[in-house]
């Protein structure tokens, strides 16, 4: 029979030992609308949340702005902007935003998150380019012209798929692109040759991914393009380079 004391110190020693396990990188995803909403929203949440819990990461959601804090951004490696739209944070909120990134925070935009924050010019560096316009969803040919990074190493040179596809406006120069659309494939571009679809950065101390592709529910059950957004995520939160 163990002693009381052995058992107590047992206890201690478990408890003590639990609490250097090391916690999983926390992601924030971000999906309020004050536009256009799209009904993929409920539908791309929930892959957010089976993608972290298949690789590592905890997920949280939310379309409460308040949540933009000083207090509350520190457990969070990477905030995801997920098809937000519109005026979406307050200028307190916003100066959060700008010092949680400054502090080496990351930032993963998806899709409508380039069609947000359009006051807001600190945002458009952080993103990358504005939403200008987009024709009716169609097939068309993406060009993957860095296959080196974790969110293209598992793509062809070559991607055929069906998604809403952006024209833009402000681009912000030196984006370091990772996909481009083949504006020959398909009706309505307006970018020209290079017409980027996704790209990174480090910006202001962080790190930043953007992807326009994610409109369609279709997407967030496709496994090439969820390994896309899984390696924004990566590449943000410095799990991969």
């Amino acid at each position: 029979m163990f002693s009381k004391k052995y058992l107590l110190l047992l206890l201690v020693i478990l408890v003590a030992g639990s609490s250097f396990k090391k916690a999983k990188p926390r992601l924030l995803v971000f999906s309020k609308t004050a536009g256009f909403r799209h009904d993929c929203i409920p539908v791309a949440k929930l892959a957010m949340i089976q993608l972290g819990a298949r690789n590592g990461f905890d997920v949280d959601t939310t379309e409460d702005a308040s949540v933009f804090n000083t207090k509350n951004l520190k457990q969070y490696k990477a905030v995801m902007f997920l098809n937000t739209t519109g005026d979406v944070l307050n200028a307190e909120q916003q100066t959060v935003m700008e010092s949680y990134i400054k502090k080496g925070g990351g930032y993963i935009g998806v899709h409508a998150a380039t069609d947000t924050e359009y006051e807001w010019p600190w945002y458009n560096q952080l993103v990358g380019a504005y939403f200008l316009s987009h024709p009716h969803q169609q097939t068309a040919t993406l060009q993957v012209v860095n296959r080196e990074h974790p969110a293209t190493r598992h793509l062809d040179a070559s991607w055929v798929r069906k998604d809403e596809w952006y024209n833009f406006k402000s681009i912000v120069p030196g984006l370091n692109v990772l996909i481009k659309i083949d504006e020959s494939s398909y009706q309505g571009g307006k970018n020209g040759n290079d017409h980027p679809m996704s790209w990174y950065r480090e910006f202001d101390g962080g790190r930043t991914f953007y992807t326009e592709l994610g409109h369609t529910k279709e997407s967030y059950k496709e496994e090439a393009f969820l390994k896309h957004v899984l390696g924004g995520i990566e590449y943000v939160t410095r799990m991969k380079k």
